[in-house]
C-alpha cells in the first residue's frame, strides 16, 4: 500500500500553498493525503492565546477548511486530519516514518517559515527518513485558487545526480517516479568532478548514461534529458530549473539521529530554487 502524502498546515498562505501542492501530488500519486496541525505551534501572524482550548479549536477550524477547500477540487481525495499537542518538527517527523512524502510550507526566498519557523523546518528536511518537499508561498508552479495548481509552463522534473553509489540509486528511483507520475520530462543534471577536460566530460557523460539505462527500461513512458556540465554544482542545478515543477536534491546520512545538517547543494536549493524543493535521504 502507497504511503500518505503528509502535509503540516498552520492556517498561514505559506502552509496553504504547500497543502494545495501536496494535494495535487497525492492525486497523481494515488496517494492518501494526511493533514498535520500541531496547536502548540502556532504562525507568528496568529496571536498567541493564554487559552489551550481556544488553541485546540483554531486547530480544528484549520483542519476543517483546508480538506474542505482541497476536496472541493479533489472530489475523490481520500483525506485524514492529525491534530496534535506535540511540536510541530517532533509531529511530523513521527509521521514521516510510513509517508511516500513530506511536505512543509515556506514563507519565501531566504526563510522556511510558516508551519515551521526556521531552522526547526531544516531540522525537519534534514532528519525525516522519506523525501521532505518544501514549497514556497509564492512559488511560481502553484497557482492561486483552485483554477490554476502548476503553472502550464512548468513540465519538468531536474535532478541532481551525484557521484556512483546509494546516493545515485536513490535519488534517481524517486526522480523517475515523480516524472511518471506527472507524465514530465525528467532533466538529469551531474557535475564533472575533479579536473575537468574533454577526457573527463566524456568519462561522466558515459557514466551518467550507465546509470540512467536500468530507470529508463523500468520506466520507458519517461523522456529524459541529459546535462553534464562544469561548474558549482548548487548554481548548475538552480540554472536548470527554468520549466521544472520540482527540484530534486539528495541529502547524506548523519551517524546520530539528532544532526541535521544540510549539506551546501541541498541547502542552497531549499533556500534559492525557483521550484518546490524535494530532499531525498539516501545511504
Amino acid at each position: 500500500m502507497t504511503g500518505p502524502v503528509v502535509v503540516g498546515v498552520d492556517g498561514s498562505s505559506a502552509c496553504m500553498a504547500a497543502a494545495w501542492w501536496a494535494a495535487r501530488e497525492a492525486v497523481d500519486r494515488h496517494a492518501p493525503l494526511h493533514l498535520v496541525h500541531s496547536w502548540t505551534s502556532q504562525p507568528l501572524d496568529v496571536p498567541i492565546s493564554q487559552d489551550a482550548h481556544s488553541e485546540r479549536l483554531y486547530g480544528r477550524e484549520v483542519l476543517r477548511r483546508t480538506e474542505a477547500e482541497l476536496l472541493h477540487r479533489h472530489g475523490d481525495l481520500a483525506v485524514t486530519t492529525d491534530l496534535v499537542a506535540a511540536p510541530a518538527a517532533q509531529a511530523l517527523l513521527a509521521r514521516g516514518g510510513d509517508a511516500e512524502l513530506l511536505v512543509l510550507g515556506s514563507r519565501g526566498h531566504g526563510s522556511v517559515a510558516g508551519f515551521l519557523l526556521g531552522s526547526t523546518a531544516l531540522r525537519v528536511v534534514g532528519l525525516t527518513r522519506c523525501p521532505a518537499v518544501v514549497v514556497r508561498a509564492d512559488d511560481p508552479t502553484v497557482g492561486a485558487g483552485r483554477d490554476r495548481l502548476v503553472a502550464a509552463d512548468r513540465d519538468e522534473v531536474v535532478v541532481g545526480v551525484p557521484e556512483p553509489g546509494p546516493a545515485a540509486e536513490a535519488l534517481l528511483e524517486f526522480a523517475f517516479a515523480t516524472a511518471d507520475a506527472h507524465g514530465d520530462l525528467l532533466r538529469a543534471v551531474t557535475v564533472v568532478p575533479g579536473s575537468p577536460g574533454p577526457r573527463a566530460e566524456e568519462e561522466r557523460r558515459a557514466w551518467l548514461a550507465a546509470e540512467l539505462a536500468p530507470w529508463r527500461e523500468k520506466y520507458p513512458k519517461v523522456t529524459v534529458a541529459e546535462r553534464v556540465a562544469v561548474g558549482p554544482a548548487a548554481q548548475l542545478l538552480l540554472t536548470s530549473c527554468g520549466r521544472s515543477r520540482l527540484l530534486i536534491v539528495g541529502r547524506r546520512p548523519h551517524p546520530s539521529h539528532l544532526v541535521w545538517k544540510l549539506g551546501p547543494v541541498a541547502h542552497a536549493a531549499v533556500r534559492h530554487a525557483a521550484c518546490p524543493v524535494a530532499v531525498v535521504p539516501h545511504g
